[in-house]
């Protein structure tokens, strides 16, 4: 089983108090983790910022490549990069907050696993 995992996903343990990984965990067993490369830009962008969004973004950038693999992409925009990863063969969910995006991955069949209240992860399918 493969998750793709979006920039906001990689946030959260500092913007929401989530354990991304913990909670992917619980919610999947066994699962790998990747993460396309204009997500990883996005976050290498975001975290040279000041403030808890900076902060928020270097923690999300070291944990996606602690624990996710690269993946690369046609896409020069991360949401872009997000639909195409998780339409491939292999990708099983997407990990994301944004409304938009979620519901562009919903569009294109791809099930999204988003915060439900404040720290629980669930799975809406299309």
């Amino acid at each position: 089983m493969r998750v793709v995992l979006d920039s906001n996903a990689l946030m959260a343990p500092v913007e929401v108090g989530v354990r991304t990984f913990e909670e992917l965990d619980r919610l999947l067993g066994e699962y790998g983790a990747v993460v396309p490369e204009a997500v990883l830009a996005e976050l290498d962008r975001l975290s040279t910022g000041g403030g808890e969004a900076a902060k928020a973004a270097s923690v999300g950038a070291d944990l996606a490549r602690r624990e996710c693999d690269p993946v690369g992409h046609d896409a020069g925009y991360a949401d872009d990069a997000m639909v195409e990863v998780g339409e491939r063969a292999g990708t099983d969910y997407a990990v994301t907050s944004d409304m938009p995006l979620r519901g562009r991955l919903l569009e294109a069949n791809v099930p999204v696993i988003c915060l439900r209240g404040r720290t629980k992860f669930e799975i809406t399918q299309p």
